[in-house]
């Protein structure tokens, strides 16, 4: 089918007339292939505005529309219903600015114009490219992934739990709360800090709508609105995080080694303590200095594969390896999980190596 195209500019009143030769511009697009009829209007959003575009679609069999007003935000949906009451795909429309594009920010009538044609020209030739597009319907995923686990993150996580749905807020550091329990004071009210944030990291803790993903990152996103598949990864801790009480007696033991990751200052350590590996001297001082008599089955690093759709609920055990310094060897593992979707694994041959290997769990 060949593309026939109907070219409308609005005046806008003064707005864009002032400065821009609108008359000037539509002969200019009448010129460009497969411009059927091209026109200037006094204010093409009014109703007799919307009328000459219903009528020309049916006269000149226009397949294609093109308007060149105001911004795109006020009035496409205004000239996308015109199209769709003619019988037209309001998809195979395209708009262009040349009010806030031109004549508003243009001192200079002829570049002004000049400007215009260029946009208009874009236009006409990009919706020759256009496709008929249908809307349709598509299950949403209500769980809402918050990534960052500061003041305002916990914020919006709490927002959304409390709204009665899921959420997966992800902090790549140990603990959540951000740079604010940093400061000693906030503005206006001089507040220390630590008394505004401490209460929000311990709602989060407890909220059962909200999934905490501490030293974890994410690392792909994928899939579409509503339906978004993402991938995390869970840093190791070394530590069993039912067990441990966050004592923080191990991170000084009597050999005064120290084996917390690295130095938060101000920051309060409401997750789980992890030993890092790049500081551990594998000298096991800090299972000594553990209030559990048998500190075992420290964290795996996992890749979390959370989809975001209405899948089944994984429930998975949880097992896991043992810490390389202390036992010598990486056992095969698996993560917990405890939210909707897919679920792989790393899987480590040596503490050196940064190979990885990923398979999901049945």
């Amino acid at each position: 089918m060949d593309v026939r195209v109907g070219f409308y500019i609005c005046h806008c009143g003064i707005n864009i007339a002032y400065k821009v030769d609108v008359q000037d511009v539509a002969a200019c697009i009448q010129t460009l292939p497969g411009v059927v009829v091209s026109k200037d209007y006094q204010f093409m959003c009014s109703d007799p505005g919307q009328d000459m575009i219903i009528q020309d679609i049916g006269e000149f069999s226009l397949n294609r529309v093109v308007v060149a007003s105001c911004s795109p935000r006020m009035h496409e949906k205004t000239f996308q219903n015109a199209c769709r009451r003619a019988g037209l795909n309001p998809y195979l429309f395209q708009m262009t600015c040349v009010r806030e594009h031109c004549s508003w920010v243009i001192e200079d009538p002829e570049e002004a114009t000049a400007k215009a044609k260029h946009l208009a020209a874009a236009a006409v030739f990009r919706v020759q490219g256009h496709e008929k597009l249908y809307p349709r319907q598509e299950r949403v995923h209500p769980d809402v992934l918050v990534v960052g686990g500061g003041i305002a993150g916990m914020q919006a996580a709490l927002d959304v739990a409390y709204a009665g749905h899921q959420v997966h807020l992800v902090e790549k550091s140990p603990a959540i709360g951000g740079h604010m329990l940093q400061f000693d004071k906030t503005f206006p009210t001089m507040d220390c800090a630590a008394c505004i944030g401490t209460p929000k990291m311990v709602d989060v803790g407890q909220n059962p709508n909200i999934n905490l993903l501490t030293y974890s990152e994410v690392k792909e996103v994928s899939g579409f609105i509503g339906n978004y598949q993402v991938t995390v990864h869970k840093k190791p801790r070394y530590v069993d995080i039912d067990k441990c009480t966050g004592c923080g007696d191990c991170a000084v033991t009597y050999l005064d080694q120290e084996v917390q990751p690295r130095e938060h200052e101000g920051q309060l350590w409401v997750d789980r303590i992890k030993i890092d590996e790049a500081k551990c001297i594998q000298c096991g001082a800090c299972i000594q200095a553990c209030r559990e008599e048998n500190p075992e089955n420290p964290a795996l690093s996992s890749i979390v594969h959370q989809r975001m759709d209405s899948g089944p609920d994984q429930r998975q055990a949880a097992s896991y390896p043992e810490h390389p310094g202390l036992r010598g060897h990486w056992g095969p593992g698996q993560c917990q999980v405890h939210q909707r979707g897919e679920l792989s694994v790393d899987e480590a041959g040596q503490r050196s190596s940064g190979h990885q290997q990923h398979r999901p769990l049945r």
